[in-house]
């Protein structure tokens, strides 16, 4: 019975890392629409918080309680992670190519495995680090940047995908000292909370008010909130509550698959060999990780 509860734990993290995988969809049709990569962060940020905000005070109004103290975890998880890892993101994006920004923002596990060590002190073991391996070369293979490599990166393209592999990373252990007293909703709402203040706060997104008059945009934001981000943010944190933070960042290494699956069902993409090589790696090192023998944090 309670490999059959570990096993549940695994498969809403991976669940939550698989609806980040469909950003890609829904981010398109306001790309079309004018709106910059800094736009749709606040879109994503604003537009969450606002559906979670309804969501809580209609069904869950006890789980809005929380300890002033604790918002300082909140604040750090919305601004340090959320908003920057995204911007860090696409800009590598714009200014380089997507394989390098993907593969450049997974050094995220790498990031929350030392990090976890040295904040959380969860142990180090070598079935952790050959998944962790196995996991950002499968990324590399599944986005293309092995087995041909990338030529001339510029340092500061460089810097950006490392730091938006950091601040990923961010979100893990901003999170994990409050994931014993509040539920994954709980987090994820006060966490966006902080990312739309931000995002007001720093884009230019109350001067293009004019372009939701679209029916697709409406659409494309909602389909961002709901799925990619709501349903994605509260799965991986419901799992995050019951693993390890390395564990469960390790496992989230299914989103690039996820992506590159999208792009071949719905927008016209070809899977390559080494792809597919790449998907078994990083499968495997899921596996790994969920077959680990290192102890699971019990919650309260």
């Amino acid at each position: 019975m309670e490999k059959l509860s570990n096993l549940r734990f695994y498969i809403i993290t991976i669940a939550g890392a698989a609806c980040w995988g469909l950003i890609g969809l829904f981010i398109a049709p306001l790309y079309a629409r004018g709106f910059t990569a800094w736009d749709v962060v606040a879109i994503r940020g604003i537009f969450t918080f606002v559906i979670l905000i309804l969501l809580m005070a209609v069904f869950y109004r006890d789980q809005l309680r929380t300890r002033l103290k604790d918002h300082i975890f909140f604040a750090g998880a919305g601004i340090f992670s959320i908003a920057l890892f995204n911007f860090f993101y696409f800009e590598v994006f714009a200014q380089s190519s997507l394989s390098l920004a993907v593969t450049l923002l997974y050094t995220g596990p790498l990031f929350v495995t030392i990090l976890s060590r040295l904040f959380f002190k969860e142990p180090l073991t070598i079935r952790k680090g050959w998944a962790l391996a196995l996991a950002i070369i499968g990324c590399a293979f599944v986005v293309g940047l092995l087995p041909f490599g990338q030529e001339s990166i510029p340092m500061k393209t460089l810097l950006m995908g490392i730091l938006s592999g950091f601040c990923y990373a961010l979100y893990s252990i901003f999170s994990k000292p409050v994931t014993k007293r509040y539920s994954a909703l709980t987090i994820t709402t006060y966490t966006f909370l902080y990312t739309s203040i931000f995002m007001l706060l720093t884009s230019d997104i109350i001067r293009k008010t004019d372009q939701f008059q679209y029916v697709d945009v409406w659409v494309s934001a909602v389909l961002l909130a709901v799925v990619a981000t709501v349903a994605a943010f509260v799965l991986y944190t419901s799992g995050l509550k019951h693993l390890e933070a390395s564990k469960a960042s390790i496992l989230a290494t299914i989103e690039p698959i996820v992506a590159v699956v999208t792009g071949v069902l719905f927008l016209g993409e070809h899977l390559r060999g080494w792809q597919v090589l790449g998907i078994a790696l990083v499968l495997y090192s899921a596996i790994l990780v969920a077959g680990g023998r290192s102890k699971m944090k019990k919650s309260s």
